[in-house]
This record gives structure tokens, sequence and C-alpha cells, in this order.
């Protein structure tokens, strides 16, 4: 089978299994990674993590991909069965070499890929050496190796992992919530199970059988269709919060006691001004997309806001350089900045929000309402021949806004603002649009819009 070189994307590799990529794949992979590594830094004595999440093809493509590893020369420590996040937490807290997870995150049954660290689970990404593992993997021509390493297998990860997160929370002040959790038969049921047996909440569980075929709804929250059946079980429960997962846990979204989503931006501004109380004038990163609540926010804790282009590993970068405690993107990536790592955290996330709501006084749907402050749009995806075109066309149009160039084009008015980029993948360009009232927003959106797709 012929590798597609597309599968190497700007913040991991993604593509269908059986059609872009199979077990020799995930060989080269293994080879080529170890290969960089030792290039790059001159070492040649690593240990690195495999993990693997639920996906059908998931065990045979880890198995390659370990070989690929120790026949390159380093040693595994195979964790097996695993969230990215956990799967980032073991990388990071046992000070080990680096590592992959084989995972296609949220993408359907079909799909499988890989996500890749350095040590700190600092992400390799497609301006940190995703293309040297792409002409690798490729050509596959690898360096004769003296000795292969060896494989050890751990299991107490997750364990030690809920008790490192816990530290950040006082149990004591968390009530007795009633939680509806839908992980989508994805690996995030892993770390809720664990979590929720140590606090005092009820949890009621909702597909949290790993199940790579993905039999009840596609493992994207960001979708709200996909949130339904959580939305519906929250209000028959009359629960108090309800939490959605992605398919390798490393995004989660939360929706408020009457079965509204609370927008991510809402969840990030609410994050940023409970690690601004621990941390006072703390730098808090964000991505360029439109959720303005997340700076006004920052400002009203006493934060300094850091924005960011869009993308997990590209954030991720730009906290570690700008010393941010906390970053969150807009798509449910939320990450602290501490000494082990910088990486998702979403245990930590939950439980600083439990013990908020908790102490509020308030429910969720109360504690939020006043924090929507302005109407979105959502992500609405074009299809376009030129996106600098695009580009060009929307500075002319609205060449007397403040103009930003850090991720596609972002303008800004005082009651209306967008931000338009490119797919890394695709040819299309993607809008963000935020106003003060629902009728200025759905008047530019139709505007902005039209001057893409003309």
């Amino acid at each position: 089978m012929r590798i597609n070189p597309n599968i190497f994307k700007a913040y991991d590799i993604r593509g269908i299994y059986g059609q872009d990529l199979n077990e020799d794949t995930a060989y080269r992979l293994g080879r080529a990674y170890v290969e960089m590594r030792s290039e790059e830094s001159g070492q040649t004595d690593f240990t690195f993590v495999v993990a693997r999440d639920m996906r059908i093809s998931s065990p045979s493509l880890k198995d390659f991909l370990i070989k690929g590893m120790v026949e390159g020369g380093a040693n595994v420590v195979d964790i097996d069965l695993a969230s990215t996040p956990t799967f980032y937490f073991a990388v990071a807290n046992f000070n080990y070499d680096g590592g992959i997870i084989v995972s296609a995150s949220h993408n359907p049954k079909e799909y499988n890929g890989f996500k890749l660290t350095r040590a700190k689970a600092v992400p390799i990404s497609g301006e940190t050496g995703m293309d040297i593992l792409r002409d690798k993997v490729l050509a596959g021509n690898f360096n004769t190796v003296e000795k292969i390493g060896e494989v050890i297998s751990r299991n107490d990860i997750l364990e030690k992992q809920v008790g490192h997160d816990l530290q950040f929370t006082d149990l004591d002040k968390i009530k007795k919530l009633k939680i509806v959790a839908d992980t989508a038969n994805g690996m995030g049921a892993q770390y809720l199970e664990k979590l929720f047996a140590k606090l005092p909440c009820e949890l009621i569980k909702m597909n949290f059988e790993l199940n790579g075929n993905f039999p009840n709804h596609e493992a994207d929250p960001l979708k709200d269709e996909n949130n339904n059946d959580l939305q519906e079980k929250i209000i028959a429960a009359k629960a108090d919060l309800g939490i959605a997962v992605d398919g390798d846990g490393d995004r989660i979204f939360f929706i408020d006691n009457t079965g509204r989503t609370i927008e991510p931006a809402i969840i990030r501004g609410i994050l940023s001004k409970i690690f601004l109380r621990e941390k006072p004038g703390a730098k808090i990163a964000y991505d360029i997309r439109p959720g303005k609540i997340t700076p006004d926010m920052i400002k009203e804790g006493g934060g300094i806001p850091i924005i960011t282009r869009v993308g997990h590993s590209l954030i991720k970068e730009v906290a570690l350089k700008e010393g941010a405690y906390f970053a969150g993107e807009s798509s449910g990536h939320f990450f602290l900045n501490l000494p082990i790592g910088c990486f998702e955290m979403p245990m930590i996330m939950i439980l600083k929000l439990l013990e908020e709501f908790s102490q509020s006084g308030n429910s969720v749907s109360e504690y939020t309402r006043p924090l929507y402050r302005y109407f979105h749009s959502g992500e609405i995806n074009s299809v376009v021949e030129d996106k600098e075109g695009v580009f060009a066309q929307l500075k002319e149009r609205y060449n007397d806004a403040e103009i930003n160039e850090l991720d596609g084009v972002t303008i800004t008015y005082p009651d209306f603002w967008f931000n338009v980029r490119g797919s890394n993948t695709e040819p299309k360009v993607r809008l963000n649009l935020e106003a003060t009232t629902k009728e200025l927003m759905e008047a530019k959106r139709d505007e902005v819009l039209k001057i893409i797709r003309s």
C-alpha cells in the first residue's frame, strides 16, 4: 500500500486505515521517530511512551509502532489503552523522552493516526519536525542499529494521574452534584470513571463502554447535534451539569442544567478567573477565533491576555514561550502549564468548575447567564479556490477596521469582529464572527459570507 503523504497534518498524523496508512506506516513511523530524535539531540539512549485508543485498528498499529521503535534502538514503555491527556501525563510526569499515541481523536471509525511528543509532552507539529518524519517515513531507508531496545508495560499511570490532579482541589468544597457524562464510547470514560469514584457527586454514565465503532454517535462534542441525547438526559434526570468528551479525551465540553451547551469561550473565561485567583497577574493564552468573553474575563481578573494562532500544539508552544499559566482553545482544549509540562488536563478543569459551581450558590445556568454578552456565528466553512484572494478582498472591504494577520485575517470593529482562516488540509476557509447583538451578528455573518463565496 502506498502511504498517503497528506496524512502528515499540522498537529498530528491522521488518515483512513487501510487506505492512507497501515501497519507498515506505523513501523516506519517508529523507526523514523527514533532516528529523528537521535539526529536532533545526538542522544541514542531513549525511553519512549506508547499508548493507543479503542479503535479497532489501534492494537495492531501500536504493535508495529513499538516494533519500529525497538528495532530503531529505543526502549518503550507500553501503557496500552489511554486517553491522550493520560498519555501526555505519562511522558511528562515520569520524565520519559517523548512518545506516540495511536489515535484519530474524534474522527469517524474508519480513521486512525498518531500524536507525537518530545520530552515534557511538548508536541511535534508541522513546524517542529512533522515534515522530517514525513520524508523519512515515505523514503523508508533507516540506519543500521547496533542494539535493539526493550519493552516494559505499565498499568499504574491513570491512578497516578488522578492522584496528581486531585491535589488541585479541595474536595470539601464540592457539593453532592448530579452529573451526566457522555464519553461517546471513547477514552474519556477511563479517567471520568476513576475521578468520580473519588468525588461526592453522583455520576450518570452515558456511552462509557469503549467501542471503536462509535455505535451511538460521533465522538465530537463541538458539533452540538452529538450532544442531543446528553442534553435530554440532563433535563430528564434534573442534573446539575453535563460533561461531553471527544474520542481521545483531550477536549471537554460542559452543558448546563437546562441542557444548553456552554460556549467554550465562556468556560475558558471562568477557568481564567479561577486560575487568576491562584496566580494573580498571570498570563493566559487563548486562540484568535472570536470569543471575546475570554479576554474580557482575563482583564477583569487582572490577568494578561496572550493571543495565539489556532491549534493545540501552537497554543502550547506559545504558553511555554510566554510562561502562560493557563491556556484554552475554542474547540475545548484546556491546558495548564506546570513544572512537569504544558498539556491538556481535563480532570483539573472539571474539579475547578465543580468547586466553583458548588460554591456559587447558583445553578450552572444562573452562573453562566450573565456571561453570554455576545452573539456568535459558530464556525462556518466555505470551499474556495484562492484563500489568499479571499483574505485580500476582506482586507480591502474592511480597510477602516483594526486588522490582524496572525492567523488568516481578523477584522475588528467596536460592535462586531471576525476571523477568517484557511484550512491546513483542504481548499476551505473558516469564518467565526461575533457581535454585540444577534441582529448585527446575522447581518454581518451574511455580508462576510457573500464576500467569501463571491
